[in-house]
């Protein structure tokens, strides 16, 4: 995932974006939409949050990119932007209160059975945890993200980080027996 961040984006294109030229910001868009989609899809499960994420991160990114001074790849700097976004989400009242009315959870999409998407077990057992739970899990093991720096993101400890990934590891071992014990229970039908 990370490596969608990484490649590199011509310095005259950044500035004709940050000179407002709309065929700039939308090859920005280009190259970093998917990438960014990706990102908040797998944080915050639903289509329609990482969508929101999507263009709330762009919107950011193109406030702010006069800030931008290139001591970072800018896709490193975007991806900052899109994980802070995520996070946002996960800690707004308003989206764990709309959580607990309609009783959804990362599971009730990864087993909806929706064709257009290959859900890994992978994906199913990170669906299978809260949602704070599961941005942790994916920005220690697969951004590459320190305990530390993943504590400051969240605003909390690094114990935190370390405590809360610890427990979505037992959580989806736990989720893993199930669903084997479950399958060694599945009849198999012949022809």
């Amino acid at each position: 995932m990370a490596s969608q961040f990484q490649q590199t984006v011509d310095a005259a294109l950044l500035g004709r974006a940050r000179d407002g030229e709309p065929q700039s910001q939308a090859e920005l868009f280009r190259l970093f939409g998917r990438a960014v989609y990706s990102l908040a899809r797998r944080l915050l499960v639903k289509p329609e949050l990482a969508e929101d994420v999507l263009q709330d991160t762009f919107v950011e990114v193109l406030r702010n990119l006069g800030s931008f001074r290139g001591e970072a790849p800018f896709g490193m700097w975007l991806r900052r932007i899109a994980v802070n976004q995520c996070l946002m989400h996960l800690r707004s009242p308003w989206q764990r209160r709309r959580l607990e009315l309609d009783g959804s959870d990362a599971t009730e999409f990864l087993s909806s059975g929706d064709d257009a998407f290959d859900v890994l077990d992978l994906e199913r057992a990170l669906g299978s945890l809260p949602p704070e739970a599961r941005a942790v899990v994916w920005l220690h093991d697969v951004e590459g993200y320190t305990h530390q720096e993943i504590g400051q993101l969240m605003h909390a400890t690094t114990s935190f980080s370390k405590s809360q990934l610890v427990r979505a590891y037992a959580r989806m071992r736990n989720w893993a027996d199930h669903e084997a014990g479950e399958e060694s229970c599945t009849p198999v039908l012949s022809n």
